[in-house]
């Protein structure tokens, strides 16, 4: 007889193409009438867009999001808010910005609106983590879960066919772990068996045609039930390892999941047979991690974190941080295998 306890979600999602046309509406669904809108430097005119949209209901716009989210940019924000007397937040973009939106709320507790353009899948979470003096820090807090997520297909075909592999790899990482979460329960397995067969069919055909409007579509369904995933239940090794490596040596978030993953996976996979064999119905292959590890060279994917910046000295210092207060993993997780998968994934070795 199983024994779960399922968390059940309380954000209000809107999925469809073209749908951020409602954000006045979902808006004022929360009765809010200051809006501030985040961004990157980069999501600049997408935020402007937003204002826009929005009209009287605008407050202002941010736009100094940074990946890992310094706790020195969330206190710009939450200053800035203040002074423009700001009664929601609207992040718009991917982790960085919906992290920078998480932030901001849990100084404030205004009320958190997300409008995603990539697969990251942190808007579906209560996951908050920052950056503060070259270390990651990661809380669950319920009060930082988005009130309202749009998902709208139409923003994310402008992502660059490298960009949507590692984003949707990232993806593909909450979904395998949740397959195998010391919490985990029936619910949480069935999304992440869904999201890793939508993302495993979608993402090879956004690759070679970013523009498709089905694929697209698939891809962000994938996305989204990931990100429902890792709202439900905790993480393990892989996230950890990310969460270390990203806020050690500032490596770019989805790119390091993706060269992290198959690693990982050939760690755990010798207890965690039925999610092995879940990850097998959508990738074949020889073994799970050998297939991850072949999906993101398909997609032309980094598979060696020296590429992304990290350097080769630095591999026994995140070992000493990954174990130093670690996740819980399925799998004892012991200094010299977190060195030996690190050393693969630096040199971008087959897992």
């Amino acid at each position: 007889m199983r024994t779960f306890v399922h968390r059940d979600q309380i954000t209000k999602v809107v999925f469809g193409s073209g749908t951020r046309a409602r954000i006045p509406e979902e808006v004022d669904a929360l009765g809010c009438r200051r809006v501030l809108v985040l961004s990157t430097p980069d999501g600049a005119d997408r935020a402007a867009e937003l204002r826009e949209l929005l009209g009287v209901a605008a407050a202002g716009v941010f736009t100094g999001a940074a990946p890992h989210t310094p706790v020195e940019v969330t206190g710009q924000a939450v200053a800035y808010a203040r002074s423009v007397a700001a009664d929601a937040v609207l992040s718009v973009g991917g982790g960085s910005t919906v992290g920078l939106g998480k932030a901001v709320t849990a100084r404030t507790r205004l009320p958190h609106l997300a409008l995603p353009t990539t697969y990251a899948g942190s808007e579906m979470t209560p996951i908050l983590g920052e950056t503060e003096g070259h270390r990651k820090t990661t809380r669950r807090l319920a009060a930082v879960r988005p009130r309202t997520v749009v998902y709208d297909v139409e923003l994310t075909h402008t992502l660059s066919a490298a960009v949507s592999a590692v984003s949707g790899i990232n993806a593909m990482a909450h979904a395998v772990e949740a397959l195998y979460a010391q919490d985990a329960d029936p619910v949480a397995f069935l999304l992440a068996g869904e999201s890793l067969d939508a993302l495993a069919r979608a993402l090879p055909l956004v690759s070679r045609r970013p523009d498709d409007p089905e694929a697209r579509a698939d891809a962000l369904y994938g996305a989204w039930l990931a990100g429902t995933c890792l709202g439900m239940v905790g993480m393990a090794l892989h996230h950890k390892v990310c969460h270390v490596l990203g806020g050690t040596f500032g490596l770019p978030h989805a790119e390091t999941h993706a060269a992290v993953l198959p690693h990982v996976v050939a760690h755990n996979a010798p207890v965690t047979g039925e999610a092995m064999a879940r990850v097998a119905r959508a990738l074949p292959g020889n073994d799970p991690a050998t297939a991850l590890f072949d999906f993101a060279g398909r997609l032309g994917a980094p598979r060696a974190l020296r590429d992304l910046g990290m350097p080769e000295s630095g591999i026994d210092r995140a070992a000493g941080l990954v174990v130093q207060d670690g996740y819980w993993n399925p799998r004892p997780v012991e200094r010299g295998a977190v060195t030996a998968l690190l050393t693969r994934a630096w040199a971008g070795e087959a897992p």
